[in-house]
């Protein structure tokens, strides 16, 4: 197939497309390498891509309609896959106006240029963090109409679009609602990056709360893979990709860290915040029937990984601002 993967240089956008080339398929790529982090990150993941000659990288911001239609003009895609989005709860607080822009306004100019150039199928990345406060496992028939972020709020927006165009439209869609994504070359907003550094460089974590929140955390790899076996006609779909309800705290995560880096943490505790989930577990019965998927990486290999990974690459990773 030929997709147009957005956000390609993000986390979760370049495994994504890298597992996708490996697979034979063609990918055109979005992102706008803007500066929400570090965006030596982002040409970090994007070298490896650009090595491939079925690769063809457009710096682009899926916010401007204009330059998404001549995208669309000029080469016809088998399918969408949307990973760009600003993440991240407690930014999305500081600026609301922008996570809509970037979360739903861009969602509806995808959509549109689907519609108009005839592309059946959209798999875009949703969100964990629209359960918060309902009863654990989270199952995607949940009641998710209460959001306590303007982040979760905009990926809620985002599906419900979505839903529009499948109903009028009749394209094909996957929104999968991620659990905490963490691996190499990871978000270096997210705990399991930052943590990794700050131990590794000798500085003091800063923790919200006593470390006893626990997360669902789901290794990069078994992301990707869902995500690309998500692209098979389902209707119109929600699907939990998790770990699978066998959540991990966050105390346990540092503990796996400092074992796999070889230096103790030194941590500093900051009041929980309200608008962080305390708890987070997936059901993913539905990924099984309908993708075949479950994650195949458990907490205590990735974490390994993810640490083998910081020590390997330490003499670049000093320059990047966490």
């Amino acid at each position: 197939m030929t997709l147009l993967v957005t956000g390609c240089a993000g986390f979760i956008g370049a495994r994504t497309a890298q597992l996708a080339l490996d697979d034979g398929h063609e990918v055109v790529g979005l992102d706008n390498l803007n500066d929400y982090y570090d965006p030596l990150l982002k040409r970090h993941r994007l070298e490896g891509l650009l090595a491939n000659k079925s690769f063809r990288f457009l710096e682009l911001d899926i916010e401007d309609g204009a330059a998404l239609e001549r995208v669309f003009a000029v080469r016809h895609f088998d399918a969408v896959i949307n990973l760009a989005a600003r993440a991240g709860v407690r930014a999305s607080i500081e600026l609301p106006h922008l996570y809509m822009h970037t979360n739903t306004v861009a969602t509806l100019n995808l959509l549109e240029r689907m519609a108009r150039y005839n592309v059946p199928k959209f798999v875009i990345a949703s969100t964990s963090s629209l359960y918060a406060g309902l009863p654990m496992p989270f199952t995607e028939d949940a009641l998710v109409t209460r959001p306590i972020s303007p982040y979760a709020a905009t990926k809620l927006a985002a599906e419900a679009l979505a839903h529009v165009w499948h109903h009028l439209h009749g394209i094909d869609v996957s929104v999968l609602r991620y659990f905490t994504v963490y691996g190499p070359a990871g978000r270096p907003d997210m705990a399991p990056f930052r943590f990794s550094e700050w131990i590794r460089r000798g500085q003091p974590i800063t923790l919200y709360g006593d470390g006893t929140q626990t997360r669902d955390f789901t290794y990069i790899d078994d992301i990707a893979r869902g995500t690309l076996a998500a692209l098979k006609p389902l209707g119109y779909e929600i699907i939990n990709l998790g770990g699978g309800n066998t959540p991990v705290t966050v105390n346990a995560m540092i503990e796996a860290l400092e074992l796999h880096l070889g230096r103790p943490a030194v941590i500093q505790h900051e009041a929980f915040q309200s608008v962080d989930m305390r708890d987070t577990s997936a059901e993913i019965g539905k990924a099984r029937t309908l993708l075949g998927w479950e994650p195949l990486v458990p907490p205590d290999e990735g974490f390994r990984k993810t640490a083998e990974w910081h020590r390997a690459e330490h003499a670049w990773l000093d320059k990047v601002q966490l």
